[in-house]
């Protein structure tokens, strides 16, 4: 119990004092991570859109295969991705082993099949009735698709916390493409296995408080946007807030 205690009050010291190493490491994190999301989401949306408002053989298969790889073992998408850049792998040459870009290919490939599959679940949850009004009102293909996207961004909003959450959080791929360097692609999670493997539990639970400490922000950023855009949609339909 002392040692827990102990391993509290050097945590809180670490996050006060602002520890350059522990603030390097968060930084680098956050930047691996939106970076990923934000590429993911850029991949994901159109794709989800192409298979969601195009019918042809084989789409509800696809989407159950794409709603299978959400649960893909993190490790697997770091193999894959480590035998692909690695020196003698078909990319190699692009020498993005053991660096942030290849951190952020791997977390990318790892949360597109999640965004896409909620992107698509997203979509097809605006109702058929906005659908056949927009038919009816003679909106061309462009205009339908923009007013669906628009009246499903709650959902793709939180598609996109999600993405970020999946991302921030995981091990794998991080410690398989990155390396665990440190100054150079040591993050939050990998930092925090390695800290606990030694005994250092005042540098891990420091991580682990500002690992929790950016998934309650993302949380209540993504809580004000929502409130935000409900109040905006109110207002639209004439109502008061």
């Amino acid at each position: 119990m002392n040692a827990i205690l102990d391993g509290i009050s050097q945590a809180i010291n670490l996050i006060v004092t602002l520890n350059p190493e522990v603030f390097e490491i968060a930084a680098l994190s956050l930047f691996i991570s939106l970076s990923a999301t934000l590429l993911a989401a850029l991949i994901a949306l159109p794709i989800a859109g192409l298979i969601h408002f195009r019918e042809f053989h084989g789409k509800r298969a696809l989407i159950v295969v794409i709603q299978t790889l959400y649960s893909v073992p993190t490790v697997v998408v770091g193999l894959v991705i480590y035998l692909l850049i690695s020196r003698s792998g078909p990319f190699g040459f692009f020498g993005l082993l053991f660096t942030p870009e290849g951190m952020i290919l791997g977390q990318t490939v790892l949360i597109i099949p999640i965004m896409m599959g909620l992107f698509i679940s997203a979509l097809t949850g605006v109702g058929k009735d906005i659908r056949d009004m927009l038919t009816s009102l003679g909106a061309t293909e462009l205009q339908s698709i923009a007013t669906i996207v628009r009246e499903a961004r709650f959902a793709i909003l939180s598609a996109i916390v999600l993405g970020f959450g999946r991302a921030i959080s995981e091990v794998g791929v991080a410690m398989m493409i990155g390396g665990n360097i440190r100054g150079a692609t040591r993050v939050l999670t990998t930092a925090i296995t390695l800290e606990t493997g030694i005994g250092n539990f005042g540098f891990s639970i420091a991580l682990g408080i500002i690992l929790l400490s950016i998934a309650l922000i993302v949380v209540i950023v993504m809580n004000i946007i929502t409130s935000t855009l409900s109040k905006e949609q109110w207002q639209a339909m004439g109502g008061s807030v």
